[in-house]
């Protein structure tokens, strides 16, 4: 349980960055060469580098080797890891608010 309970914190914490919650966003229509997401946003190759590095590690992206280029991947798996983690929440807040539209009915 430890260890699921840091894989979580690590996908949620690379999930907390902007720029990495919109590369994710990019790869989700294509995968693309470091150099191209690179192009996208107003910080060095260098930066985007760190932020892909640690979408990596909580296993979001894959990298693998064109010639000289890496390109990078979305990983779907870990995404359905947070989905599964977020679906009793889901469920419970969806029965909460069924119950305040049913009261908001009855009174109005």
């Amino acid at each position: 349980m430890v260890e699921y309970n840091i894989y979580l914190n690590g996908l949620f914490g690379s999930l907390a960055d902007p720029v990495r919650r919109d590369i994710l966003s990019r790869l989700t229509k294509a995968a693309y060469s470091v150099s191209q997401l690179a192009s996208n946003y107003d910080i060095s190759l260098a930066a985007v580098a760190k932020h892909l590095k640690v979408l990596e590690k909580a296993k979001l992206v894959t990298k693998t080797r064109n010639g000289n280029e890496q390109i990078v991947s979305i990983a779907p798996e870990a995404l359905h890891d947070v989905a599964v983690y977020l679906q009793p929440y889901e469920e419970l807040w969806s029965k909460r608010f069924n119950a305040v539209d049913k009261l908001l009915k009855e009174v109005s």
